[in-house]
């Protein structure tokens, strides 16, 4: 009965998101409370469920919410523009060099762990440079998103919290075996940008040679209105920027990550101290202090619902008996060659599931389920964990479930469907040489 109840809850959650028609908090809390009800648990019992799931997810919460708000000041301030500007002036004219600094810049802008941000940063920046040299929009969001990928597990970020909250572990120590793979991962964007944009330049001496019409502005008319909103707002928000302050701004940073890896204090904590402090360096006035952390609480709240409605889910599953129930029907009925290596075959498909399930199915369905069957056979739920995450996270932005992708598509004037058709078999294959190397290294 449990295996059936834990299976009836995980494909109703994960039907629902797929489809669009629930949101992840509302399916992760209704659904398993209905279920627990269903297999004859009472209200006492589920309320003990309840502070369960939550209590192993209140920390990973607290440090998204001041990481995000953090680096959602430092953007404010100005910190990574100089780099970038810079990095966008080198490059210009060369089309080899432009793409392989594309690598570059998607990785500064998603040091936030924000998808949309990295999107409203580097697209309208980037697309005119694109534009004049006759580069594929197409190419650019291949870039940013496989860059962004690849950024996108350090601690303050989706997947790794995601992970962090089922390993019932502080991200930051989740994040840490993880950084050999990141910059593996960062020099293989910049190699993939290296050979792409080779592939471009040629690309582009061929359409000149065969005497091909040039692409039409109306091409980029809808990225360029958004260009323009942008430089707007980027003039209306010169007031937050405080060139004066970069290298205080950049110590304050650097002072951060350090302590984020030495490990002494709680990652919550840290990102507290380290908002307060650039709060009162910044903006010493009180109210622009609330306005700005006002602005960035949205992005912030968002994703400390999701983790703590996915604390309600793990709790009910773990504490029924389902997810125990679910994975031991199923190594009975998977062959036995299989199982021991099923994180491994589920990490190589990762960027297709991506295509057909959520980010939030994926890590808080579909994974503890491998690894109640990988367990049993003597694999580490940190190993199973590490390579669903490797092997899923370079398709976070090739997924239409991803709603920084969406306006990252609008800012280029680009199609999804033409989007995934160029960057998917790129992001697959990108996927599957990082897992393999991390298995090599030890990393799974």
């Amino acid at each position: 009965m449990l295996t059936v109840i834990g299976l009836l809850i995980i494909i109703t959650i994960v039907g629902l998101l797929m489809w669009g028609k629930i949101s992840p908090v509302v399916g992760m809390v209704l659904i398993p409370v209905l279920g627990a009800f269903a297999a004859g648990f009472g209200p006492t019992e589920i309320a003990t469920f309840f502070e369960s799931g939550i209590g192993t997810v209140m920390n990973v919460v607290i440090m998204f919410i001041f990481a995000i708000l953090f680096f959602g000041i430092m953007q404010d301030t100005g910190l990574f523009n100089p780099l970038i500007s810079g990095l966008i002036k080198v490059s210009k004219g060369n089309v080899v060099t432009v793409a392989t600094c594309t690598a570059v810049v998607g990785a500064i802008a998603h040091l936030d762990g924000a998808g949309a941000t990295t999107f409203l940063f580097t697209i309208p920046a980037l697309l005119p440079l694109y534009k004049q040299l006759h580069m594929s929009r197409y190419l650019l969001l291949l870039i940013v998103a496989t860059s962004a990928s690849v950024m996108n597990m350090v601690p303050w970020a989706g997947p790794t919290g995601r992970v962090a909250s089922i390993l019932g572990e502080s991200p930051a120590d989740v994040w840490r075996p993880l950084i050999p793979i990141q910059i593996i991962g960062l020099v293989m964007v910049i190699i993939l940008a290296f050979f792409l944009g080779i592939r471009e330049k040629r690309r582009i001496a061929r359409k000149f040679a065969n005497g091909e019409i040039k692409e039409s502005d109306q091409h980029y008319s809808g990225s360029l209105a958004m260009q323009e909103q942008a430089a707007t707002a980027s003039e209306e928000e010169k007031s937050l920027l405080r060139p004066k302050l970069m290298i205080v701004n950049l110590v304050i940073m650097l002072l951060t990550v350090a302590a984020l890896l030495e490990a002494t204090w709680d990652p919550g904590l840290i990102f507290m101290i380290a908002l307060s402090v650039a709060l009162i360096v910044n903006y010493p006035n009180v109210n622009t202090q609330m306005e700005r952390i006002k602005v960035h609480a949205p992005s912030a709240l968002s994703m400390a619902s999701v983790i703590l409605a996915a604390g309600v889910f793990l709790g009910v599953i773990r504490e029924t008996g389902m997810l125990e129930a679910i994975a031991l029907s199923l190594v009975d009925i998977l062959p036995g060659m299989v199982v021991p290596y099923l994180h491994i075959i589920i990490g190589l498909l990762g960027v297709p599931l991506d295509l057909l399930t959520s980010t939030d199915a994926y890590y808080f369905a579909l994974l503890p389920i491998v690894d109640g069957i990988t367990s049993q056979f003597g694999i580490s739920t940190a190993s199973a964990s590490y390579a669903m995450l490797i092997g899923n996270v370079i398709g976070t932005f090739v997924s239409p479930f991803s709603p920084a992708l969406w306006l990252g598509i609008g800012l280029a004037g680009a199609e999804m469907g033409k989007h995934i058709r160029y960057s998917f078999l790129w992001m697959w294959a990108f996927s599957i040489v990082l897992l393999l190397i991390a298995i090599v290294i030890g990393v799974v």
